[in-house]
């Protein structure tokens, strides 16, 4: 443990217990050159401990291990796999508490979050052990009756999965879990802030009877330097990617070069709808929920918080009171509630968009300030007034800011949240079912939260349209991403 930090026995022993080393082929091995980097604790900016750093040699051997063992892993039975997935899912579960210290720990955020994680991503798993035996095809007779049709579902292939820092378990079960059920082996690069989860999940599978090779893991700085070649290489037959939509539109035009199969979850900049005869107590602690999960740090965050001019100052009133409210502080503190964000540049990007913001003439009702400490932290801040030429307006905030701007009219509502090249989730609150109906048809977005600040669940579609992303992950078409369509003919004289 670095940095001469007091740390307590329990810190110390979930993250000495997580292997550091790369996971390739079934093995835990060094990377070339025995290079590392630290893995730095967000809420004192200390380091926690060093992990291997992949070479681009390291990340083709991975790739070299997934693609020999293809073959082999497609051909497992269905159930078999959903065995696997429901071992990992209940290694998952009795583990909760030491995954979820080592996340706080890592990641920043609270204890109580943590673990509300930790059993969100091990649904996933449960979730796509029941897909994997429900894979289906179909037989028909040709419209000429001259021939049969077999319809039939296979592996894709090997497949490359990037991560990010932000939910760093769940992310990675939301595309291991579908991997896995539909029989592709695969290479996963955990985001470099946060690799000490992904590396205990990898034990947890290996443990759960994965065999060597389906799955691989490489933690690296150099993300670009270790992924594109294995991109470019032709050998990988899919990736997806969670991260932001710079990055994945670069991906996307790596992948064009081999015609990769590509999901790609992407940025947001959630529309939060405040109508006049909206339940404003049932709205904040909604707003509540879709600004600070994860310290506000998430894609599906409420990015911009328009709301009837009728109503806005009460509604400012009561969420500034309920914001202010939030303790903050280290994740493994009780009865903390808002962590530190990821790191330097985080909380510098929050500071310079607030401070813009109140610039051109927002107000702050709470927060806005940071208090002086060590780590990355941002208190709970609520804007009013926040003009729709704010640079907030048309970038990830990523911290606990919750900008209120007003609206007259339904139209003008609708036109503000479609005003953006996002389109990933949008939450609406009103008790008029016809205005909530056609507001919810109208967004340009992938999921819509009808008086509820939170969508994301294993059993549904997740994901957005425009610039937010490609595919969906989750729900029943969550598998079908990793899988592919075969048609067979048959003649019938």
């Amino acid at each position: 443990m670095g940095g001469g930090r007091d740390v307590s026995r329990e810190e110390a022993r979930v993250v000495e217990a997580v292997e550091k080393r790369l996971f390739i082929d079934g093995k835990w091995t060094d990377a070339e050159g025995g290079t590392t980097f630290d893995v730095v604790d967000p809420s004192t900016g200390e380091v926690l401990c060093a992990v291997a750093d992949a070479t681009p040699s390291d990340g083709r051997a991975a790739l070299d291990a997934a693609v020999a063992a293809q073959p082999a892993f497609a051909k497992t039975s269905p159930r078999d796999r959903a065995d696997m997935l429901t071992a990992a899912y209940q290694l998952l579960m009795e583990r909760v508490d030491d995954l979820a210290l080592l996340m706080t720990l890592e990641m920043g955020k609270p204890l109580a979050e943590a673990r509300g994680e930790i059993a969100y991503a091990a649904e996933f798993f449960r979730h796509f052990a029941g897909e994997a035996v429900r894979i289906d095809g179909g037989y028909q007779t040709a419209p000429a009756g001259n021939a049969r049709f077999l319809i039939t579902k296979q592996p894709v292939g090997p497949c490359l999965l990037i991560t990010p820092w932000n939910f760093p378990m769940a992310m990675g079960t939301r595309k291991l879990g579908p991997a896995i059920a539909a029989g592709c082996t695969s290479v996963i690069k955990p985001a470099h802030q946060t690799p000490l989860s992904m590396l205990a999940l990898m034990g947890i599978l290996a443990e759960a009877g994965v065999p060597a090779g389906a799955v691989n893991c490489v933690t690296a700085m150099d993300a670009g330097g270790v992924m594109e070649p294995l991109i470019r290489s032709g050998l990988a037959r899919k990736l997806s990617f969670t991260g932001s939509t710079r990055v994945g539109r670069a991906l996307l035009e790596q992948c064009a070069e081999k015609v990769l199969r590509t999901s790609l979850e992407l940025g947001g900049n959630a529309p939060f709808l405040v109508f006049e005869d909206a339940d404003l107590d049932e709205a904040v602690d909604g707003a509540i929920a879709a600004k600070m999960r994860n310290m506000g740090e998430a894609c599906t965050a409420a990015n911009r918080i328009f709301v009837h001019a009728s109503v806005i100052d009460e509604f400012g009133r009561r969420l500034a009171a309920k914001m202010s409210a939030l303790t903050v502080g280290r994740g493994t503190e009780p009865d903390v509630k808002v962590g530190p964000l990821i790191d330097e540049a985080g909380l510098t990007k929050v500071q310079s968009l607030v401070a813009d913001a109140v610039d051109r003439g927002a107000s702050v009702l709470t927060g806005g300030e940071i208090a002086p400490g060590n780590g990355y932290f941002y208190p709970p801040t609520v804007l009013t007034g926040v003009p729709r030429d704010a640079a907030m307006a048309d970038q990830e905030i990523f911290g606990p800011v919750a900008p209120l701007t007003p609206f007259t009219t339904d139209d003008e509502a609708l036109a503000a949240a479609n005003d953006t090249e996002y389109g990933l989730v949008a939450y609406v609150f009103t008790n008029d079912l016809r205005r909530a109906l056609r507001i919810a048809e109208s967004l340009e977005t992938g999921m819509v939260g009808l008086n509820q600040g939170v969508v994301s669940n294993p059993a549904a579609p997740f994901g957005g349209v425009k610039q937010s992303g490609l595919g969906r992950e989750g729900g029943s078409v969550g598998i079908e991403e990793f899988l592919e369509t075969k048609y067979i003919g048959i003649a019938m004289p």
